[in-house]
């Protein structure tokens, strides 16, 4: 069954999410620890063939006033790369309150927050994926 995922690209960690094979909701997979960007694309390629994802969702960190910063500009070269390894297509979605509101989803469910710091990613991952699910529903 086909599924997309979702992707909080950061300098220090990968959060990945999976979309049910009905494209209705997002799931946390992981948080990849960063080691190279070589072995950080092949364990997100082997993701890839191991859920049958045929589109990712990439998080792009836009400035409020909606211009692309140094941190959009390395998620955008890094996604280039994993981009020119895979056929499937990719769409970048806004994700400047994900993390925010990721921490704020964590906070509510009363998490410590060194674990928080362990999940925020994958869980940004999902609201980012989640939150492109809802809009091609609409």
């Amino acid at each position: 069954m086909e599924r997309y995922m979702g992707l909080d690209v950061g300098d220090k960690t990968i959060g990945v999410a999976i979309s049910d094979p009905f494209f209705i909701t997002a799931q946390g997979l992981k948080t990849i620890k960063r080691v190279s960007e070589k072995k950080d694309i092949n364990e997100l390629l082997d993701i890839i063939k191991d859920n049958n994802i045929v589109k990712i969702i990439v998080g792009i960190p836009k400035n409020m006033n909606n211009s692309i910063g140094l941190q959009g500009e390395k998620v955008i070269s890094f996604t280039n790369k994993l981009k020119s390894r895979t056929e499937i297509e990719v769409i970048y979605q806004d994700e400047r309150l994900s993390t925010v509101s990721a921490e704020r989803i964590l906070i509510e469910g009363n998490m410590r927050r060194n674990k928080r710091k362990k999940v925020i990613d994958m869980v940004a991952s999902t609201y980012i994926l989640q939150t492109y699910l809802d809009s091609i529903r609409r």
